[in-house]
């Protein structure tokens, strides 16, 4: 009887992957511990658990595999700087003192500038509610039905066509 190999030991790649599994198991005392242990520096107090989690699986794939290269810091670092700043230009900006009103309903019961998207025969159709009516393909329609018939060929309901009538409610003559 052969005596069975001596298991290869164990490489860092798999002990990071055996530690990197372990993490999710951690409640929040021993992954700030396990972040003690492993980087020698105190966690971030405020972090979530969650958070604290993938930072610190980062961090240990990062010091094993390697961090980011210098440009690519730089460039998310700029990144974030610019977010940040456009953040806080949008907060700077006065509020309007009173809401902008909506436009009134039309008679189909829709507000202007609302689009109705719908695929036919293989073609996306694109249909802009107006104050007037309906515009598609640059051209003024007054019901969504004529929209329908130009669009098909054949009569049809707009409303329906449209997916703004779902079927059951007007095969009963439209009562719920």
């Amino acid at each position: 009887m052969r005596p069975s190999p001596a298991p290869a030991p164990a490489t860092a790649a798999d002990e990071l992957e055996r530690e990197l599994a372990q993490l999710p198991s951690l409640p929040l005392d021993q992954l700030r511990t396990r972040w003690r242990q492993r980087l020698r520096c105190a966690p971030p107090p405020q972090l979530s658990r969650a958070l604290l989690l993938r930072l610190l699986a980062y961090k240990l794939q990062a010091r094993h595999y390697g961090d980011l290269d210098p440009d690519t810091a730089r460039l998310l670092a700029r990144v974030a700087r610019e977010r940040t700043r456009r953040k806080h230009k949008v907060e700077a900006a006065p509020a309007p003192t009173t809401p902008a009103p909506l436009p009134a309903l039309t008679s189909s019961g829709l507000r202007p500038g609302t689009l109705l998207v719908r695929e036919f025969a293989g073609q996306l159709h694109t249909v802009t509610v107006t104050a007037e009516g309906f515009v598609w393909n640059e051209q003024r329609f007054t019901s969504l039905s004529e929209v329908a018939r130009a669009i098909t060929g054949t009569r049809w309901n707009g409303p329906r066509f449209f997916g703004l009538r779902d079927k059951a409610a007007s095969s009963r003559g439209g009562q719920a």
